[in-house]
């Protein structure tokens, strides 16, 4: 049947998405140098300033991500500090099916929209999964359907950055894909809720986070690799 198909195919896709997390952090450990030590300068890092300066973004695909840490009285003790990942407009079957732009418009800096941020901790280990409100990356915003339909193109395994950062990234995004798309249906949720208060005014202010979930990557590969179909 078609759906036993798509269903043995996805399955097989987070079991190999599992494998390269599972490589990539090993590989990291085993060069004691951490994902955040990859992205980083070794001297100090700037609060809120973008690592890579100009975000890292993918030569083929156009997807990007780039790394900040907010300073320690604006996050969670846990965090050191959180990549945010993005789709480019071009990467999505129709461009133009945003709920809001940019002031910009056309003319936006970036043209790209924000699937979610992955907060790690001080070891360098994903730690928890956020979606943010359109201020907060001045993205397209696009309802979570739309988003989550064009999950696995997310591919920044050409960006020029760390290897391994790069297939880390890439794998988590397809390894978490149902958790992602239960995180954006929960921001259009919070989303909704403020527009019925503030009017459209609610994307360009107001709260920055609205939907967290927490990763536990240890519970997520042993389920993904468990589950692996037969041949």
């Amino acid at each position: 049947m078609p759906g036993s198909f798509l269903m043995s195919a996805n399955v097989t896709d987070q079991h190999q998405a599992a494998q390269t997390v599972v490589e990539t952090i090993t590989a990291m450990a085993s060069a004691g140098r951490p994902l955040m030590a990859r992205v980083v300068p070794a001297d100090k890092v700037s609060f809120w300033e973008h690592y890579p300066e100009a975000d890292a973004r993918d030569e083929v695909t156009r997807s990007r991500w780039y790394y900040h840490a907010h300073a320690p009285d604006d996050r969670d003790a846990r965090e050191h500090g959180h990549f945010h990942l993005f789709l480019h407009r071009t990467q999505l079957d129709n461009p133009e099916a945003f709920v809001v732009a940019p002031a910009a418009g056309e003319e936006a800096p970036a043209h790209v929209t924000h699937i979610a941020g992955m907060s790690i901790d001080h070891s360098g280990i994903p730690i928890s999964w956020f979606a943010t409100n359109r201020w907060v990356t001045d993205e397209f915003f696009y309802p979570a359907e739309v988003v989550t339909a064009h999950l696995a193109r997310y591919d920044v395994n050409r960006t020029g950055e760390d290897p391994l950062v790069n297939r880390l990234l890439t794998a988590m995004v397809a390894l978490y894909r149902d958790e992602l798309e239960h995180l954006l249906q929960a921001r259009d949720a919070t989303v909704a809720k403020l527009v019925e208060d503030a009017g459209p005014a609610a994307f360009e202010s107001g709260p920055g986070v609205l939907a967290t979930i927490p990763i536990d990557l240890d519970a997520k590969i042993d389920g993904s690799i468990l589950n692996k179909p037969h041949s």
